[in-house]
């Protein structure tokens, strides 16, 4: 019976919600937006322009590994059982991963599906492939390294003991904490264990260099610590990595020294930290860069270094992540030019130190502050093999915090992820911390394309799987603020086709040329005018409009940041734009005062906007000029009720602060009035409703005037301006706003919802009909039109207790309710955002954000149809040993000799030659494929069929090599070495001579 009361008390003679019951409210998991967790790993395939990341274990979820393409394509792959990515790399058509579990998965990019997990006879500390062999090299934490087949999917009996150990048997911990193969000799790996590093060489089977790195009494080291320095240390070992041509190696220590290494004789070359030479010299003078004179500052670990070079592998430089002093202000990765590398053959040893003690130049690539940068991936123009560090156009790195920062190569200039990384990538680069959505015309977002400088995307890779046409109309486009105020506005769709995969950018340091305090509180955006407004924590209110640049291509330099004092008033800012931006949102006006932070925001689609501030003043502006046509402060206009102020428990000649929460502006008709006005609603934390009314004058300017307010139980989470008879929304457009001049009546009720319950009034003061929510309290509220032939429209509220409810209009009696606590962050539900389709858009996570629909089937959330794998894209072929490596002597192993010598004569058939076997009838011969019809791996398949089947003979002497027969076997290597000699000297002396 209640209900029935409720339309009458509220003036509403329809059921807006007839039809809607329990078997229509049910969820449909639609989409994820970002990333679950922090990341933990990063790779990149540069052959199929793939980026991965793997994240982290929280009470989010598991870890899991997301894998992105070009545009919206993103795959996600999840780990055997709950446990974080510990290592991920790509191996031709693999990608592979090794978790905090210590499970190896091996996923397939072409099924997008795992192919098998494997449980190692250890702890894996690290992992070695290459795109050209079917071989994983994982280095445990006893010191062994085992190696696994990845196309048979088995453990090889080869095995590489501790070697260490018998260098030094009293040790207690000598895990393996790298593993590097040589760039062009594939038959030499280089391990580094926690005390040295050693070159194993699999053609001989056994060590051929050590190399343990050695401080002298009087030797300042990496540290500096004049406490040790006159004891002789053994830094332990963090990394060791090859030249790009394999002439040199470094390896770094945990003192944060570098040491390169000559690998023929075992020398050292020259050790060094970022800013001295020659640490391991008893007596050198090296900076103490303490903060005080006779002090000295610890320094940053080495995170990671990477041997880096441009197209030709003999340019090289170092790039650097750690090893840092403690004191300084400015950290990022560090960038050590060496230049072209010396000839070995006939440079001199000063030579050769002098090329790591003085670099061609110095550089540090700027991170934010406040964050080390712990991890980076860099992105290889096109070749997969050099440690992925040859040529590359730009570095993702990854902070403590866990966002990513990306970074150009070598300049190290910032570059936006905008359109150059997937869209859930941008929300961690940085964070973004809050979010607002706006309904949009299709058309009109279609035109919503803003122009840029070049932009060549980073990733290309893969293929969008095809979606259902359009179900809305309307998009629904996010605005996402970040840390460094940025903010990106995306399509999300309804789980049906995006025409406009594109985002668009704004930068609010460029238009407040300052880079300090630009943290962004709330935003609003018209879909109409093509406007946003951005409020500030420091008081600013930024409006942008979409347009073409004047500014375009002129130099940046006459736009140059400062960090000037804030300004008070509007002013115009439209000489602000970004110089690389040649249409898009521009700024158009900036407001400052000296209110506080923006509370509240929202611009409507007729061209005025509302400011609330946590002082309690409101500004009204109208942007057609733009002028501020009213400011006031809600002490002056709101009285509170002597029953609200009981309520809260206050005495009578106290006041509680009091500041807009929401504001809503909405054509109607006033309790009252015979006729409709332009009205603006603004809600309170203390729970009060104020109603302006925007009247013209003769003058073309509006004026706004006080018209009422009424008291209820709580804060007011939401505003909806309802049609009382359709249940439409009667918000300002520009229809409604026009229908004004032609005297037409819109019926008009205004529905509030606090935490603690809801009311249905006509404006300013009526008493209405309202509702409360007993057990438990609304954290986001709206009205939204149901997707059935008849439609109907249901209040929809997103309540503490974890659930979703429908109430209908005007009975308010609950329709159905489902459970959301699984899918989202219970510490974030007032955050979310419920759209007039009935799609929920929230936090699930601290940077992921989910989409769900209310009027659903009940469907989870499905496996993207994306492809990821192009088979087209064929790995190059391994770079091998030159000229001049072959003429000393140095004998080639090729990757099918990897295959004997690790897989030894007996490895099993692949799964691919098995099933053709099984295909033949009983006794037929397979025949010989035709070289122009295989497929990816097949040449090598072949390859290894008839190695296997007509080259016995090499076959045989390859299978006494791993059998460790010396003898024969190394009378006829130095024999074939010996006539290889011969025979290109003879070709040389009967050329020149």
């Amino acid at each position: 019976m209640a209900h029935f009361l409720r339309g009458k008390q509220a003036g509403i003679q329809n059921d807006l919600s007839a039809g809607l019951g329990p078997e229509v409210f049910i969820l449909d998991d639609i989409s994820r937006y970002g990333i679950n967790s922090q990341i933990s790993a990063i790779a990149y395939d540069p052959v199929q322009s793939l980026l991965a990341v793997g994240t982290s274990e929280s009470p989010y979820g598991s870890g899991q590994i997301y894998v992105f393409g070009q545009k919206r394509v993103c795959v996600t792959l999840k780990l055997p059982r709950k446990a974080s990515v510990k290592i991920l790399q790509f191996c031709a058509d693999k990608i592979i991963s090794v978790d905090s579990k210590n499970d190896i998965a091996i996923y397939s990019l072409d099924t997008k599906r795992i192919i098998t997990n494997y449980m190692p006879p250890g702890y894996v500390t690290a992992m070695a492939t290459d795109p050209s062999m079917d071989w994983m090299f994982l280095g445990l934490q006893n010191g062994d390294i085992v190696a696994y087949d990845l196309d048979r999917e088995i453990l090889s009996t080869f095995r590489i003991p501790n070697l260490w150990r018998e260098r030094s048997p009293k040790a207690r911990v000598l895990s393996v904490v790298t593993l590097a193969l040589h760039p062009r000799d594939i038959g030499s790996l280089l391990i580094g264990y926690t005390e040295g590093a050693v070159i194993f060489s699999f053609k001989q089977n056994k060590p051929t260099k050590f190399f343990q790195y050695e401080l002298p009494r009087g030797a300042p080291g990496g540290d500096s610590d004049p406490t040790s320095v006159n004891s002789v240390r053994y830094p332990r070992l963090t990394q060791a990595l090859w030249h790009p041509t394999g002439t040199f190696i470094l390896t770094g220590h945990e003192d944060s020294s570098m040491v390169a290494w000559d690998p023929k004789d075992g020398r050292v070359i020259m050790a060094r930290t970022l800013q001295d030479a020659n640490v391991n010299t008893p007596g050198a003078n090296v900076g103490n860069y303490g903060a005080t004179p006779g002090t000295f500052s610890l320094k940053e670990p080495l995170f990671r270094i990477a041997w880096c070079a441009n197209q030709n592998p003999d340019d090289t430089g170092l790039l650097i992540a750690g090893g840092a002093p403690t004191t300084m202000l400015t950290k990022g990765l560090t960038f050590l030019e060496l230049g072209l590398t010396p000839n070995y053959a006939t440079s001199s040893w000063q030579v050769l130190s002098d090329y790591f003690a003085s670099p061609k130049r110095q550089r540090i690539f700027p991170t934010p502050p406040n964050a080390e940068v712990i991890d980076f991936c860099l992105i290889p123009h096109s070749s997969p093999y050099y440690a992925g560090a040859l040529d590359p156009v730009a570095v993702l790195a990854l902070l403590s915090s866990g966002e990513i920062v990306t970074l150009s190569f070598p300049s190290g200039q910032p570059i936006s992820p905008t359109n150059n990384l997937h869209l859930s990538l941008s929300l961690v680069h940085p964070f973004a911390h809050h979010i607002d959505l706006a309904a949009i015309k299709r058309e009109r977002w279609l035109g919503l394309s803003e122009k840029r400088g070049l932009i060549t995307p980073i990733v290309v890779g893969g293929a969008e799987a095809i979606h259902p046409l359009k179900r809305h109309q309307n998009r629904d486009i996010v605005q996402t603020a970040h840390a460094d105020g940025t903010i990106r506005l995306w399509d999300t769709g309804h789980g049906d086709e995006i025409e406009n995969e594109d985002l668009l950018q704004i930068d609010i340091s460029q238009a407040l040329r300052r880079l300090d305090d630009v943290e962004i509180t709330h935003m609003s955006m018209s879909g109409e005018t093509g406007e946003l407004a951005a409020g500030l924590r420091s008081g600013e209110t930024v409006v942008f409009r979409w347009g073409r640049n004047a500014n375009y291509g002129r130099d940046v330099g006459s736009l140059q940041l400062d960090a000037g004092g804030h300004v008070e008033g509007l002013m115009d800012i439209r000489d602000r734009a970004d110089p690389a931006l040649k249409e898009g949102l521009l700024p158009l006006a900036l407001l400052a005062g000296k209110n506080g932070l923006v509370s509240a925001i929202k611009l409507s689609d007729v061209g005025f906007l509302a400011i609330g501030y946590e002082t309690g003043s409101i500004s009204i502006v109208d942007l057609r000029g733009p002028t501020v046509i009213h400011s006031t402060s809600l002490n002056d206009v709101v009285k509170q009720s002597k029953r609200g102020s009981l309520r809260r428990g206050s005495g009578q000649g106290q006041s509680k602060p009091e500041w807009p929460t929401v504001i809503e502006f909405g054509v109607m008709s006033l309790e009252g009035d015979d006729y409709s006005s332009i009205l603006l609603f603004v809600g309170t934390n203390l729970g009060h409703v104020a109603t302006f009314k925007l009247l013209p004058q003769s003058t073309g300017v509006y004026v706004a005037q006080y018209v009422g307010a009424v008291s209820l139980e709580d804060r007011v989470i939401s505003l909806y301006p309802l049609n009382i008879e359709t249940g439409a929304g009667t918000y300002a457009s520009p229809v409604a706003v026009a229908g004004l001049r032609e005297g037409v009546k819109v019926p008009g009720v205004l529905l509030a919802v606090t935490q603690t319950g809801v009311r249905m009034f006509k404006p300013a003061s009526a008493k209405g009909a309202h509702k409360t929510w007993d057990e438990f309290l609304c954290e986001s509220a709206a009205v939204a039109e149901a997707e059935l032939e008849g439609g109907g429209h249901a209040l929809i509220g997103i309540f503490n207790d974890g659930f979703a409810r429908a109430y209908s209009i005007p009975g308010l009696k609950e329709i159905g309710n489902a459970r959301i606590k699984k899918i989202f962050d219970p510490e974030r539900l007032a955050e979310t955002i419920i759209t007039g389709s009935g799609d929920i858009l929230g936090w699930a996570g601290p940077s992921e954000l989910a989409l769900v629909n209310v009027w659903g089937a009940g469907k989870d959330l499905h496996q993207s149809q994306d492809r990821l794998f192009n088979p087209e894209a064929l790995t190059p072929p391994r770079p091998t040993i030159s000229n001049l490596q072959w003429m000393a002597g140095t004998q080639y192993v090729s990757p099918i000799d990897m295959d004997v010598l690790i897989g030894g004569p007996n490895r099993p058939l692949s799964h691919r030659m098995l099933e053709k076997q099984r295909a033949q009838p009983s006794g037929q011969q397979t025949p010989t494929p035709d070289p122009q019809d295989e497929g990816y791996w097949a040449y090598m398949q072949r390859q290894l069929s008839e190695r296997t089947e007509k080259l016995n003979t090499v076959g045989d002497s390859m299978g006494k090599l791993e059998e460790h027969s010396s003898g024969f076997a190394d009378e006829v290597g130095k024999f074939v070495s010996s006539q290889k000699k011969k025979v290109l000297l003879g070709s040389i002396k009967g050329k020149w001579f």
